[in-house]
Order: C-alpha cells, then structure tokens, then sequence
C-alpha cells in the first residue's frame, strides 16, 4: 500500500475515534459535558491532534451529525429498493429508521441534543455544506418514493400539498416518536405497550387519510414489515432483536417495555 494511502486510511480511523468518543461523551454528559481535554485524554491523543480534525467544539458536534445522517442514508437507500408499490416502499423506510435508532441508539441521541444546540454560526461553511447536503440526500429519497406514487396513481395529493409536505409530516411523527422512545419516560405505565407499533399505526393512519393505495385494509401490513426485515434488512434486523436487555444501557427504550440494543 502507497505511504500516502496508509496515511490517509490513518487519518480517516483516528477520526472515527474521536468521533465515537465524542458521541459517547456527548450522550452521557450532555453538550455542556463534552470537553476536548476530555476526548484528548480518552483517545490517548494530543489536544492539538484533536484540532487537526475539527477547528473547535461545534464542529465536532456538527461532524458528528454528518456520521449519523451518513448512517441513515444508507439503510433508506436500501429501503427505497424494496421490491414492492410505493405505499410498501414507505413502509419500508419505517423498518430502516427503527433499524437505525435500535442498532444506533447513541447516534439517535446525539442527533437530538446536537438539534436542540446552536452550533452552526461556530463551525466552518463546509461542513454546515456537508450536513445539509446529507440531509438533503436522505430527505430526497422518501420525496422520490411519493412523487412515484402520485405518477403512478396511487397517491393523490390536495391542492397546495407539496410531497415534501408529506415527507415532513413523516418526518416530525417518526422523529418525536422515537424521541420519546430515547427517553426514560415509562411508557409503558402511559398504556403504550409497543411504541414502534403504535407509531406504525399512526404512520399508516395518516397515509390512509390521504388516500395512498393501497389502504392498510388492501393489504397486510405486519407482513411486509416482516418481508422488509428478511429480504432488505435481515442482518441488521437479527442484531436489533437478538440484543439481550442485560446487555443495554438502562436509559435507551424503544418501546414501553425497555432499552434498545447497542450499537457503534
């Protein structure tokens, strides 16, 4: 291997580190609790190596929330190749995003304290650039899925809804259900003994209520979900359910019944 290829694949793995640590960090202490002395000492790098990687604190964040929305873009891809009509497509995306926040749950949280920070008038143009791009690509791929629908029939949309419309609404359900399910909040005491089954049901609810076909009475939901998961996702869906609840930690759920499954 070229010395500059090995130099450059070093580079790349000593940033993953960092990143990992930093997540790690981030989730346990809070934005106010990572420190860059911190993650210096935990990787066994100097403090200047560190800014090598990032300029300062927010960028670190922001990077890491290009890691998360890179993650994701991948299973959606994947998603989005479901052999199936478009309403099972979506429903397809749904597995992907439980998929991810079950194996990543630490990627999830951090997502969400990164969002509740202003960081971006701290950090460098191009990785705002970056981040942006990401999200735009992820959001691409479920606004591909219902435009497909509305040519092919299956979908008719009101005057003045726009498919990002819809893609939000997916969007902002999915993303607070599962915030919830990130949470220490017993759900289960609340009378929501599966949450990712209830947020399937609302997802189709609101996709019934705009007429996508076929409606859930046309076809069975369950068991596309259980096709999505063998024929899309069969790897991932066996470490999301094979994790043992010993093994997690005690503040990541995924449901009213207990914590979601590790993940790196």
């Amino acid at each position: 291997m070229p010395t500059s290829e090995r130099k450059r694949r070093q580079i790349e793995q000593r940033e993953e580190l960092i990143l990992d640590v930093a997540r790690k960090m981030l989730v346990e202490a809070g934005y106010r609790g990572l420190n860059m002395d911190r993650i210096a000492e935990s990787v066994e790098y100097s403090k200047g190596t560190i800014y090598q990687h990032f300029t300062c604190k927010e960028d670190l964040v922001i990077a890491l929330s290009i890691q998360t929305m890179a993650k994701r873009e991948e299973f959606f891809r994947r998603a989005a190749q479901f052999q199936g009509r478009s309403r099972e497509r979506i429903v397809a995306i749904g597995v992907a995003e439980d998929l991810f926040v079950r194996i990543y749950p630490y990627h999830f949280r951090s997502e969400q304290i990164v969002r509740m920070t202003s960081l971006r008038e701290k950090t460098t143009a191009s990785r705002n650039d970056a981040l942006d791009a990401c999200e735009s690509r992820c959001l691409a791929i479920v606004v591909d899925i219902v435009r497909e629908a509305i040519e092919v029939g299956d979908l008719t949309l009101p005057d003045g809804v726009a498919p990002e419309d819809v893609c939000f609404g997916l969007w902002c359900m999915t993303t607070g259900a599962h915030t919830f399910m990130a949470s220490e909040i017993p759900l289960g005491k609340r009378g929501v003994r599966d949450a990712s089954k209830s947020l399937r049901f609302s997802t189709q609810f609101l996709l019934d209520g705009l007429g996508w076909k076929p409606l859930t009475r046309q076809f069975d939901v369950g068991a596309t979900v259980a096709r999505i998961r063998e024929e899309v996702f069969a790897e991932e869906s066996a470490r999301a359910f094979a994790t043992r609840v010993a093994d997690r930690p005690a503040a990541v759920q995924t449901n009213g019944r207990g914590p979601a499954p590790q993940g790196s």
